[in-house]
């Protein structure tokens, strides 16, 4: 998540939040759900969308005891015992798709989600037990890692599975576009990219209400990476494109729930707040590699936070994102050692000081 310059443009519609195991009406038929996380984030919103014979959950909360724990809470209480009638997942990271499976089972209905992300969680669960890759050792060796941070690597590789729940074996596919009828209210399916695959936002016209997940949230941007299985891809331009692309499909004053904070609203300013502040991290970060460096060293361009083996995968992957795009743009050249490390220069020195 590179470094917030502009958070001020938000404006928070509620001053309270709910406890884990309770809800908070937004409007009616919509609650909010704040669950527990064992990450620095500390808690995930998740959104309960009454229907006729039940309530939709959209995001489930990572597969743990205490997530479960939360979730029979919230069955008992703010839902009364109502039954599930189905469970969608905007994206397949951990926090968002964890519990999808389990909950999917537990109430024998359909899990709604891209098809992207749906086939790509999947992938990622079966890769627990499995040996380090070797293409994810060169790729982070190629970036910079010492000894002790590449042992830390591989000693964590599988550990997506850890907090999700295997997926059901088949799946209701959202789409860029679909309109689907929620309880009383149409909602318009938005996709962004760059985050995630093909991460599914919620869009209600009608009340002017957007269930944003990761795509848009009021005080961080989330995170963009680049990872061993695809390290020429550019996920910052698809970001990009996607944050653009959003000012124009809602509204200015929509009302945004987001996956961590507080619903706001100020769409349209926090969006623009978002590009601008990755296209100052992006002119930043040229000006650093008027000397060659390694993706670890740029660091300080992107991130206002120290850098530890808890969030070091992230950082790099974020470091690579922008250093990709500007090799698309021709603004950055690279060149790899005998060792396999690649450095990174400015394409015009001059233009940046050197």
């Amino acid at each position: 998540m590179v470094a917030n310059r502009i958070n001020e443009v938000v404006r928070y519609e509620y001053a309270d939040r709910p406890e884990a195991g309770n809800a908070m009406a937004i409007a009616p038929g919509i609650l909010w759900l704040r669950m527990p996380l064992p990450f620095a984030l500390g808690h995930i919103n998740l959104w309960l969308l009454e229907e006729d014979d039940g309530w939709a959950i959209v995001d489930t909360g990572v597969f743990t005891d205490v997530s479960r724990e939360v979730w029979e809470q919230t069955f008992a209480g703010p839902l009364h015992n109502r039954r599930v009638t189905r469970v969608f997942a905007t994206h397949l990271h951990p926090d968002h798709a964890g519990c999808a499976g389990w909950l999917s089972q537990r109430f024998d209905v359909e899990l709604w989600m891209p098809r992207e992300e749906y086939l790509l969680c999947r992938i990622l669960v079966a890769d627990t037990g499995r040996p380090t890759p070797q293409a994810g050792i060169r790729f982070y060796k190629a970036a910079g890692f010492a000894a002790e941070s590449m042992d830390h690597y591989q000693k964590m590789f599988g550990m997506f599975g850890k907090y999700v729940a295997p997926l059901p074996e088949s799946y209701r596919r959202l789409k860029d576009g679909d309109c689907l009828r929620i309880g009383q209210r149409d909602w318009q399916i938005v996709v962004g990219r760059g985050h995630s695959p093909e991460h599914a936002c919620l869009y209600c016209r009608a009340d002017n209400i957007l269930i944003s997940g990761d795509q848009l949230l009021p005080t961080i941007s989330s995170n963009v990476s680049v990872y061993p299985t695809e390290p020429e891809s550019n996920p910052l331009a698809d970001w990009l494109q996607s944050l653009d692309s959003m000012k124009k499909r809602v509204r200015a004053d929509v009302l945004v729930l987001p996956a961590h904070g507080k619903p706001f609203r100020g769409a349209h300013e926090r969006l623009q707040a978002l590009i601008d502040e990755h296209r100052a991290c992006l002119n930043e970060l040229e000006s650093v590699c008027r000397e060659p460096k390694r993706a670890v060293d740029v660091f300080p361009a992107l991130f206002r936070s120290s850098i530890s083996d808890s969030n070091l995968i992230m950082a790099t992957g974020e470091s690579i994102a922008h250093l990709n795009y500007l090799r698309a743009q021709g603004r950055l050249t690279v060149q790899t050692d005998p060792s396999g490390i690649k450095w990174y220069q400015s394409a015009d020195r001059d233009r940046t000081g050197a």
